[in-house]
């Protein structure tokens, strides 16, 4: 007892020689990597304030870890498969590029860019119809995946065992068993509880792989989430979008939360992109891999009345330059008369900040949706926080107070519609695996508007005023929560 006692003073009068050390070690590492300046100081602020626990938060989640290397290998291999055909592929992209051209060529810029970038190539023979929440989108999605003769592939960020869950697992463990090859990836943070159970449902006939899995020597992994929802169906049929596989998605439900989202079914000669960008992470996880074949990347039988520009941008945490921002950021510049922006989360990087700003400034109607109340305190008042310079150069931000919309989408001039999985903030652009869909389409497009009018309805518009007024506690909260976006 006396020794325990001693080493307990020893510890109280020396503890900061260690702790010194830590931060100091901490520091100097931040300082070398010379990461963005703004998260640079995120991380210097959370080891001042919180001493012991800010450094093993820096050590477990803040540094560039060797996965970083390995998913810019994977974005490599990526492209230089796509560069492997690229010449071949160069007569078809330039007739796409000049299909984009019809509709209106101050918006198809987009088109050139991610074509240029080697990110993924336009097709027109596609058709496509917007999902609205998760009863639309799951009554079509069963129909389809019962309808499925070759292959199913699904890609979630999360995956629940609830009652839509086993509706769709029970679907593909008999489509599995039929000799249907099913393959599921599933996020491993966002999808735990599946994860767990991956041995029994591949001892039923899945292919299911977990993505990044989180454990204690590898907790560094839970900060590259892949955020992605895919599904390709027999290689012509794709669905993308912000609605994962879970009950909550669905009005009503016994959450008592009206969930508002937005998906899209494309079919068509689209669908290849996304079948590709599956392959690339199913090769990367897996050790049953397969070959990206015509079985895969079919011919599409069907030839559309109506040609439907369709594109992807893509972003993981290996990219550079972070391809969907640079897309967004590009269409918000091109745009001359609207732009509808839903997002849960508004963490804009100052990149995108400026592109929106500006677009104000030279009299786009902008108008902004955002959740009254969020699934986040923190990130609901970072988000806050950055609104006042857009209020005051007089963007429309609307709080949806209807339910919680958690919908990721953009539509420009009626004309050019973004849905996908990216939220705007800066861990969608910078961080996760995400995508959205790129269509030019008026058709699309004035639902999208159709759909963001409706919400209004259910939504308060939140003006400087307001934001004048609010309580200066929690004013205060939501700039130090600002202070920390970089690492949200």
């Amino acid at each position: 007892m006396e020794n325990l006692l001693t080493i307990w003073e020893f510890v109280k009068e020396w503890y900061w020689i260690p702790l010194t050390l830590l931060n100091t070690t901490a520091f100097i590492t931040i300082l070398i990597e010379n990461g963005k300046p703004e998260k640079t100081i995120a991380w210097l602020m959370v080891i001042v304030f919180i001493p012991l626990g800010g450094v093993l938060l820096y050590y477990f989640f803040g540094q560039k870890f060797k996965k970083e290397k390995y998913f810019k290998r994977l974005d490599s291999r990526y492209k230089n498969r796509f560069e492997e055909r690229w010449s071949d592929l160069a007569p078809f992209i330039s007739n796409e590029i000049k299909l984009t051209e019809t509709y209106d060529n101050h918006l198809n810029d987009v088109f050139e860019y991610l074509v240029h970038t080697k990110t993924s190539i336009p097709t027109s023979n596609n058709q496509a119809a917007l999902l609205t929440n998760g009863e639309e989108k799951f009554a079509v999605l069963l129909a389809d995946l019962q309808q499925a003769k070759h292959h199913i592939h699904l890609e979630y960020y999360i995956f629940e065992e609830d009652q839509i869950g086993k509706q769709i697992l029970d679907i593909l463990v008999d489509k599995a068993q039929q000799g249907i090859e099913v393959r599921v990836i599933i996020d491993d943070f966002g999808s735990t509880d599946l994860a767990k159970k991956q041995n029994f449902y591949q001892q039923l006939g899945l292919q299911l792989e977990v993505f990044l899995p989180v454990r204690f020597s590898s907790l560094a992994n839970s900060n590259y989430r892949n955020h992605r929802k895919i599904i390709v169906i027999d290689g012509v049929i794709g669905y993308v979008g912000g609605i994962n596989i879970s009950d909550k998605y669905i009005n009503p439900n016994k959450f008592n939360l009206y969930w508002r989202d937005t998906a899209i079914r494309i079919q068509g000669d689209a669908t290849k992109m996304l079948q590709a960008q599956f392959w690339l992470h199913w090769q990367s996880i897996s050790e049953k891999s397969f070959a990206l074949n015509d079985n895969y990347l079919p011919k599409v039988q069907t030839v559309f009345e109506k040609k439907l520009p369709v594109t992807f941008a893509f972003s993981s945490p290996g990219d550079t330059p972070p391809y969907v921002m640079e897309a967004m950021i590009l269409s918000i510049l091109a745009a001359q008369k609207s732009i509808q922006l839903c997002t849960p989360y508004f963490i804009p990087t100052e990149s995108f900040k400026t592109a929106l700003l500006v677009a104000v400034s030279k009299g786009v109607q902008v108008s902004l949706m955002l959740p009254s109340k969020s699934d986040s305190a923190i990130v609901q008042a970072a988000s806050l926080s950055f609104l006042k310079p857009f209020l005051n150069r007089g963007m429309k931000v609307y709080l949806y107070e209807k339910g919680f919309i958690h919908a990721k989408t953009i539509c420009i001039d009626g004309l050019l519609s973004y849905v996908g999985t990216t939220n705007l903030d800066a861990r969608s652009f910078l961080i996760n695996f995400e995508l959205s869909a790129v269509v030019l389409d008026k058709t699309i497009a004035e639902q999208l508007t159709q759909q963001f009018e409706k919400d209004i309805l259910g939504s308060t518009l939140f003006t400087a005023e307001i934001w004048k007024n609010e309580k200066w506690y929690y004013k205060a909260f939501a700039s130090i929560c600002r202070l920390l976006s970089p690492l949200l």
